[in-house]
């Protein structure tokens, strides 16, 4: 839950005496260290490669910490190495290039810190259920 910040909160503590605010994510995020290649393109449409990490990981995106700026709006393929497997058959599909594109950056202590928008989610938003109500009966 967020929380509106008359006063400045630090590194996410909530300030006592403050309102909640409603959560506007439709996934929550997963604050899990994964080293992902970044491709972009520059000014003159050449093709950069550079080895990052994602800070955080939802269904819908990523904030990833880089050393080069990248555009707003720029169009990204996320490449997430993994080691390779004997038998690829018997488990299931896994996503290891994501197209994204850059919604906005952050510069910090010498990175940019980058959010990203996957071009297609991980996941089906879940919808609200809507199942009937039933009696409750007793067994008395």
């Amino acid at each position: 839950m967020c929380f509106k910040r008359p006063v400045r909160a630090r590194k996410g503590v909530c300030v006592p005496g403050t309102t909640p605010v409603a959560e506007r994510r439709r996934w929550p995020r997963l604050p899990l260290p994964i080293p992902v290649f970044v491709r972009s393109r520059d000014e003159k449409d050449k093709e950069l490669l550079e080895f990052a990490t994602a800070l955080n990981v939802s269904a819908g995106g990523m904030l990833v910490a880089v050393r080069r700026a990248l555009r707003s709006s720029a169009q990204v393929l996320l490449e997430i190495p993994s080691a390779p497997l004997a038998s690829m058959a018997a488990l299931p599909s896994v996503a290891r290039n994501l197209r994204a594109k850059v919604l906005r950056m952050q510069h910090h202590e010498g990175y940019n810190l980058v959010a990203l928008k996957f071009a297609r989610p991980l996941l089906k938003p879940r919808l609200p259920s809507k199942a009937p109500r039933r009696k409750h009966t007793s067994f008395v």
